[in-house]
């Protein structure tokens, strides 16, 4: 092989190393770098998958509006960015909705229910508006679908047990279900 095609071939050779390795860096960073793009301003919105990924919040209402027009503004913005809501509805002295909120405020509930909304409001605070708004239970916790008007679904599980499986074994499982659109 004369000296220019040796030296057309090893340039080439590195022309195309080169590349490769642009492309794997890239690949590397590309989870990053996504990222460093939605938050810019002015920038696209973020996939409905990667929101889905989101930790799950809890959210109460801070101000004195109507409570189907609170939860209806929370199902419209999780239509708007792929995440999901439930209506919660606990009381402070209910042990399971003691340990939910420790689970959920710990990170523990952060890979089973990433994606989701709860829309917490009290019992007994609450109550009279909670069933005006189709959200009654016998039983707390309560955790509800909302409808698009912000008015109970009608799809909804009620009641815990006490004691360490409150939130794993019990809750949990249910509230996949419910999100889910399976039977509960």
């Amino acid at each position: 092989m004369p000296g220019s095609q040796k030296r057309r071939a090893r340039f080439a050779s590195r022309a195309l190393l080169t590349l490769l390795g642009v492309f794997a860096v890239g690949a590397c960073n590309g989870k990053h770098d996504a990222q460093a793009v939605a938050t810019k301003p002015g920038a696209p919105v973020a996939s409905a998958a990667a929101k889905s990924r989101a930790k799950p919040v809890l959210t109460h209402r801070a101000t004195k509006a109507p409570l189907e027009q609170f939860v209806q503004q929370h199902v419209e913005e999780a239509d708007a960015n792929g995440t999901r809501v439930l209506v919660y509805v606990g009381a402070t002295w209910c042990e399971p909705c003691q340990r939910f909120h420790k689970a959920l405020e710990s990170g523990q509930l952060d890979e089973d229910l990433a994606g989701t909304k709860f829309i917490e409001f009290d019992s007994d605070r609450d109550g009279a508006e909670l069933r005006a708004a189709g959200y009654a239970s016998k039983y707390i916790p309560l955790f509800s679908v909302p409808d698009q008007s912000g008015h109970a679904s009608g799809r909804a599980i009620e009641g815990s047990v006490k004691g360490d499986g409150a939130v794993r074994a019990n809750l949990v499982p249910r509230l996949l279900a419910l999100l889910d659109g399976k039977p509960t």
